[in-house]
């Protein structure tokens, strides 16, 4: 009987004895969605409508945060769903579709990281040679195999979940679908989904950190050799901005897979909040900060007011 096998709905979490605070706990989630939404926004305007912008740096910020927006809203509106009407139910489809997304686009999130640390690395070390390199057409290219990468690595993971039997209990830990999450409700071996989704993790998201970092390792280099230290604060002052997006988008990955992987015993608010966190905090941080760092979008920004 296939309704054994599969559950035909999931149900999401919610906070034991907080129940009554979910309209608020929406209303904080609501404003936080909306600043994103509003900023991710403003920084695909600014930069389609300001010649001077449209570089390959800027492209990849776009594509930033096109990321972001698209990350948010697979997640955000379900969960103002569950807190403001109560519907706790997620259906089986659903849910392996929200879990694709998520993970798919944090894939491609992380891949534009790397390409705008490169961007940076061609910048500063063989500046003479970045526009020769990075043309438009490459960034255009970066782009595509940054989805095809994100599609390719994470597409087996719902695949793989798909014929398992669940047990009895479908209550999940966070107010959305993410693998891990899904896959401890397997009544059933679950070794090549853990072996795979780690493998993928360690490939992507790994392997781009580890990139990232020796990018940074190349750049310091580089840095070091000026003749003073106001030229060197003058042009690692470039990296500023992409450090801080760097941080924001793997320390809540990291926390969350930490909270998986030892939380067990944690209060469902831990699972929740670190949840929560990881969607957001990325989509609202990234376009204040380059906002805050970049002068051409402040004055772009201000001129709209």
């Amino acid at each position: 009987n296939r309704s054994d096998l599969s559950p035909s709905s999931f149900i999401l979490a919610s906070i034991p004895g907080l129940e009554a605070d979910h309209f608020w706990m929406a209303i904080l989630l609501c404003s936080m969605y909306i600043l994103a939404v509003t900023g991710n926004c403003a920084v695909l305007f600014i930069v389609k409508t300001e010649p001077s912008l449209h570089a390959p740096m800027y492209f990849f910020l776009c594509m930033l945060a096109a990321i972001d927006l698209a990350l948010s809203t697979s997640t955000v509106p379900r969960v103002l769903s569950f807190y403001w009407f109560n519907t706790r139910e997620i259906s089986f489809g659903a849910c392996l579709v929200q879990m694709f997304l998520i993970h798919t686009l944090s894939a491609i999130e992380s891949t534009v990281l790397l390409a705008m640390a490169v961007d940076r690395y061609v910048a500063i070390c063989h500046p003479l040679r970045h526009a020769a390199i990075l043309t438009n057409a490459v960034t255009v290219k970066i782009g595509l195999v940054a989805m095809a990468r994100g599609v390719l690595f994470f597409l087996p993971l719902p695949l793989l979940l798909l014929p398992l039997p669940f047990c009895s209990s479908r209550v999940l830990s966070h107010s959305f679908c993410l693998h891990q999450d899904v896959m401890n409700l397997a009544c059933a071996n679950t070794t090549p989904s853990v072996v795979y989704g780690l493998t993928a993790i360690l490939l992507v998201m790994g392997l781009d950190a580890i990139l990232i970092c020796l990018s940074y390792i190349l750049i310091l280099k580089a840095v070091l050799r000026l003749a003073s230290w106001k030229e060197r604060l003058k042009v690692f002052s470039t990296c500023i901005a992409h450090i801080c997006v760097v941080l924001a988008f793997y320390v809540p990955l990291i926390g969350l897979s930490v909270v998986h992987r030892f939380g067990k015993d944690l209060a469902p608010l831990v699972h929740i909040i670190m949840g929560n966190i990881y969607i957001l905090v990325p989509a609202v941080l990234n376009p204040i900060i380059y906002g805050v760092r970049t002068k051409q979008i402040q004055r772009r920004i201000l001129n709209l007011i």
